[in-house]
């Protein structure tokens, strides 16, 4: 059986998805510009491959875009999901966490909507607000587009990795956020930013080291934080703690919570399959949506 998956998995992340269109986060200028000039691929040949392969390295994002990857109209369930790289708020892992993640999505039947967020970033939320504001955008943008894009507006979730799983999680938590000024070129912030489902692949950042036995400042989860998926790898150098901690939140305040820990894998695999069990993990997502009844035809 786990050569059968292995092959349809491998088959999946290897052809590319029909991108439909690129929209920009903001109508102009991004608010605070911390970058200047064109996004910048800086991978090198000495960085680590992952199955074999090596992983784009995005960075210098200065105007934030949201690209649309639509599955096959006969396909389409109308379910669709904000995919976040990560890349330690350095850069983005575009490809490995991103366009690849696009294809399996669109093969279950899920549109899926790649957010290139703004990197690098000196810090993150809570310090710094602009990456949890790009991502409320794509959020309302997805919802704005949603009758237009064939997409269920009460069927959109969020997933991220690394550090754009911590990013998930802070929109998860925090979509009704208001800054101080409202930004120019924003999105209708009457329209709801809260994803309806959050799943977190390796999250990073959710519980401070070196204790890893707390909540770090900005997470606060409530009693409405969405129905959540986590995973991650015991041996991740990032700490498996960071789904250990977060999901006994979550399983105090009774939200829905299915939570996944392998004992090998280490970090940043994305899906790209191997021997281990871990990197199979779109099968148990899969499985989780139709549990909360995304996929099968019924909204939550």
């Amino acid at each position: 059986m786990r050569k059968i998956l292995f092959t349809l998995v491998l088959s999946a992340a290897t052809v590319a998805p029909a991108q439909q269109q690129t929209l920009p986060l903001w109508r102009g200028e991004a608010p605070d510009p911390q970058v200047q000039g064109p996004p910048k691929d800086i991978t090198s040949p000495t960085d680590r491959l992952v199955a074999g392969k090596s992983l784009s390295h995005l960075t210098n994002i200065a105007a934030p875009t949201l690209a649309v990857f639509p599955p096959p109209t006969a396909t389409n369930t109308g379910a669709a999901v904000v995919v976040l790289p990560g890349g330690g708020y350095r850069i983005l892992a575009y490809d490995l966490e991103g366009t690849e993640v696009c294809t399996w999505l669109n093969s279950i039947g899920v549109t899926c909507l790649l957010a290139q967020y703004r990197v690098p970033y000196k810090d993150h939320f809570p310090q710094n607000a602009a990456d949890l504001e790009d991502v409320q955008q794509a959020m309302r943008l997805t919802r704005a587009h949603a009758a237009e894009w064939h997409i269920d507006p009460n069927r959109i979730g969020v997933l991220g990795f690394s550090a754009g799983g911590h990013l998930a999680a802070v929109l998860s938590n925090h979509a009704d956020f208001k800054p101080a000024t409202q930004p120019k070129g924003a999105a209708d912030p009457t329209i709801d930013a809260s994803p309806n489902f959050t799943i977190l692949i390796y999250p990073a950042y959710l519980t401070p080291e070196p204790a890893l036995n707390t909540l770090a400042p900005g997470i606060d989860p409530t009693v409405k934080t969405p129905p959540t998926f986590l995973l991650m790898a015991e041996n991740d150098p990032v700490h498996v703690e960071n789904v250990f901690v977060y999901g006994r939140a979550l399983k105090d305040l009774k939200v829905p919570t299915e939570i996944h820990v392998f004992s090998e894998g280490g970090h940043g695999y994305g899906l790209r399959p191997t021997e281990l069990p871990v990197t199979h993990w779109s099968a148990l997502v899969t499985t989780w949506l139709h549990t909360i009844h995304v996929l099968g035809g019924t909204s939550r």
